[in-house]
């Protein structure tokens, strides 16, 4: 008999941000699979077994898991953030569309999560008020012309962008590329969320216009979200900048 799989995510990092549902998964589970900090994040009992992996082996880690769980173990693959925005239930869902019969009689279970754009709007006030849309600028999984393609759609359709995966040691260019090219649609005074780690203690959350805005202002542990014409930030003497997108938009200001 089959045993149950659940796909959580741990939040943005900050454990008060990690659902009850999923913490009832992980006390369910007796294997867990993930890349190793997020599975850092975890308080495991003796009989919990852990599967760590590279972050780049996300096809091969649900595989692994499936194969356990069709074994009749209770599973738990972990994502960081929500496990269904970049992370492993899509990588869980494909290998099941092209895996073994069997695979696809297991108990899947999806815990929702919450992602990072969600982590930072929540700490900057509402950006992500209206409509809004989210693209990894990772190359990895698809190629960089059609994430420029979307960056020029999007922007020119009014949506505010939140930007996962922005740079890296591998990708020093493409979030500056990416500003370049909102650039040509955008504002210049269009506000610039960097949000790096929030809800963590090396919290750090800064704004900036997007004609200042510089690649060097994120690295990968970074969620950078992207206002509309429409997003406006609020000075408040004595405490942090508001940014927010105003949910009715005058059809003038399209």
């Amino acid at each position: 008999m089959s045993g149950r799989l659940y796909v959580i995510g741990t939040g943005p990092g900050n454990p008060e941000q990690t659902t009850p549902e999923a913490l009832a998964a992980v006390a369910d589970a007796t294997e867990f699979f993930g890349y190793g900090p997020y599975l850092d994040r975890l308080t495991l009992r003796a009989d919990q077994i852990r599967h760590a992996s590279d972050n780049r082996e996300e096809l091969d880690r649900a595989k692994a898991a499936l194969e356990r769980a069709v074994a009749g173990a209770n599973v738990c693959v972990v994502s960081g953030g929500d496990p269904g925005v970049f992370a492993m239930a899509a990588a869980v869902c494909e290998a099941i569309d092209h895996g073994p019969e069997e695979w696809r009689s297991i108990d899947l279970v999806v815990v929702p999560g919450i992602t990072a754009m969600l982590a930072v709007a929540a700490r900057i006030g509402a950006p992500l008020g209206h409509d809004f849309c989210a693209i990894s600028l990772s190359d990895n999984l698809k190629p960089w012309p059609i994430i420029e393609s979307r960056l020029r759609a999007v922007s020119e359709a009014g949506l505010v962008i939140a930007l996962y995966n922005p740079i890296s040691k591998a990708r020093p260019w493409q979030l500056g590329t990416a500003f370049e090219i909102l650039r040509t649609t955008l504002p210049a005074d269009t506000p610039v969320i960097f949000g790096r780690a929030a809800g963590r203690p090396d919290e750090r959350l800064t704004i900036a216009r997007l004609a200042d805005a510089e690649a060097s202002q994120a690295d990968m542990a970074t969620c950078v979200i992207i206002g509309s014409a429409e997003t406006r930030v609020i000075a408040r003497e004595g405490h942090p900048d508001l940014v927010y997108t105003p949910r009715f938009i005058r059809e003038e200001t399209r």
